[in-house]
């Protein structure tokens, strides 16, 4: 299994050296630079020159590139053109916002998809079947900043249970962090709940029709003890890829949702960094978010062979 880790660990280089080539390319073709957003509209062309030579924004873009890729192999992913720190702390402190939020999302996905992924697999074909899969089709269809403005307006605005927007640290309390996030995590959450919900049917109604199954029934087990100890067991290496797969998409992806209820995290960042041209932090988030998205799925690769002995990772 060590073998495996390594191989995939190494595996990364590639893949963070195409995109850093990517990001690195797009953004230096974007119109505009961080100069003229730092100086202001009044600066004149002498005022940028300078400004251009003090950040090496001067240089031939492949020297820019160099220069920036030596510092981000060794951990430093530069200084922010605009804030008074470097990207490494830019990136740690608004990470744990949005590790909060997509852990509670994740949360919310699992409590209702999981449920209803099963009972729709045991009741297929009947009114119940075709209720979950039309909520989860809607699920799908649904615009999460849509469903988050809904909840704002009906949970914030007219019942007043929950704060309309805003973020309180885990060192506040639990219930003050927890109540900030209840809204945006189930605006995620119940997207990434129809993709699992569907998963999770699929996949259940894959193994109930195996032979194991039927002789588990013939002989008398409890039903309840078939579908929990036997049928999901079997069945949850799909639902964990896609587990896996929604996660990473929840760190990544919340942009819109932190914006709406004004989180403090990678979104949020991310947002101010492009409206400012922060090339830096920009390259850098992007390689950050590359980088726990691959180990994401090196994770997974791992649990497989927890979960299901036959798996045998080295094979793979």
């Amino acid at each position: 299994m060590w073998a495996y880790i390594l191989k995939r660990l190494f595996s990364l280089i590639p893949v963070l050296f195409i995109v850093s080539i990517v990001i690195f390319s797009i953004i230096h073709m974007t119109p505009g630079d961080p100069t003229s957003y730092m100086l202001g509209e009044e600066a004149t062309e002498e005022q940028i020159a300078t400004a251009k030579t003090q950040l090496g924004l001067d240089l031939p873009v492949y020297e820019q590139y160099w220069n920036w890729i030596k510092k981000a192999v060794a951990g430093n992913l530069g200084a922010s053109y605009h804030m008074n720190m470097s990207v490494n702390e830019a990136i740690m402190s608004h990470i744990g916002p949005t590790l909060s939020l997509a852990i509670l999302a994740e949360i919310v996905a699992l409590c209702i998809a999981i449920p209803l992924g099963i009972i729709a697999a045991i009741k297929r074909g009947t009114a119940t079947d075709q209720t979950v899969m039309g909520f989860s089709l809607l699920g799908m269809g649904i615009p999460s900043f849509l469903l988050a403005l809904f909840l704002v307006l009906l949970v914030g605005v007219k019942l007043q249970w929950l704060p309309v927007a805003g973020y309180r640290p885990l060192e506040e309390g639990l219930w003050n962090h927890i109540k900030y996030l209840i809204m945006p995590a189930i605006a995620l959450g119940s997207i990434q709940a129809a993709l699992i919900a569907r998963m999770t049917r699929s996949s259940m109604l894959e193994v109930l029709n195996t032979n194991y199954i039927k002789m588990a029934r013939a002989k008398g087990v409890v039903e309840k003890k078939v579908i929990y100890s036997h049928a999901l067991q079997n069945a949850f290496l799909p639902i964990l890829t896609v587990i896996g797969i929604t996660f990473g998409g929840l760190v990544t992806g919340a942009v819109v949702t932190e914006t709406i209820f004004n989180i403090p995290g990678i979104g949020s960042l991310i947002m101010n960094s492009v409206s400012k041209r922060d090339y830096t932090v920009i390259q850098g988030i992007v390689l950050f978010v590359t980088f726990v998205y691959v180990l994401l799925n090196l994770i997974i690769d791992i649990l497989y062979g927890v979960i299901d002995p036959r798996v045998r990772l080295e094979d793979k």
